[in-house]
């Protein structure tokens, strides 16, 4: 009987993860609409959504900071509105003092953002002239954004650089042979 051979764990292929550079901290999502004020704008029930200045400064004044201690939050307004500036700053004021970090934008886009600062923080010396397999099936969403980030970070000390799973790879970069 022939023995069985797994020629993946052979090759030398180094997996990485993107999972495993996902920020552990909670993201919180605070969504800014609550604080607007809405006017209808016709018979049909529609309305619009407006920041009066003294109404949403109520609003942010009641912000409980302990909600939001020692996480990070995505500030953002789920419905179509002109939001000044100065409205985003003013929650950030509020919640710098507690939170691990402020942000404007969605869960998401925080997410991808911290992801990508993790990803700046990887030795590279450790993939030197290695065979990089960029795990592609994974749990969490992951961005493109940063797939992107990792090639471009891997591409000048890794020897080739592939997508998907160690047993099914797409080639995407390889170092050309010196001559």
């Amino acid at each position: 009987m022939d023995e069985i051979i797994n020629k993946v764990a052979q090759s030398g292929l180094v997996e990485i993860n993107l999972e495993n550079y996902l920020p552990q901290t909670e993201i919180i999502s605070l969504d800014i609409k609550p604080f607007l004020s809405s006017m209808p704008i016709d018979n049909s029930g529609n309305v619009a959504y407006i920041l009066r200045e003294k109404i949403f400064r109520n609003f942010v004044l009641q912000i409980d900071e302990k909600e939001f201690q020692d996480k990070y939050v995505a500030v953002f307004c789920s419905v179509e509105a002109i939001i000044p500036a100065w409205a985003y700053m003013l929650i950030s004021i509020k919640l710098t003092p507690c939170a691990k970090q402020v942000f404007v934008g969605d869960k998401s886009m925080l997410e991808e953002i911290l992801l990508i600062e993790e990803l700046n923080k990887i030795e590279l010396n450790q993939f030197a002239n290695a065979k990089v397999v960029i795990k592609g099936c994974s749990h969490k969403k992951i961005g493109v954004n940063a797939y992107q980030h990792i090639a471009s970070l891997l591409k000048p000390v890794v020897k080739s650089i592939m997508y998907g799973e160690p047993c099914s790879t797409v080639p995407l970069y390889k170092q050309a042979a010196i001559k």
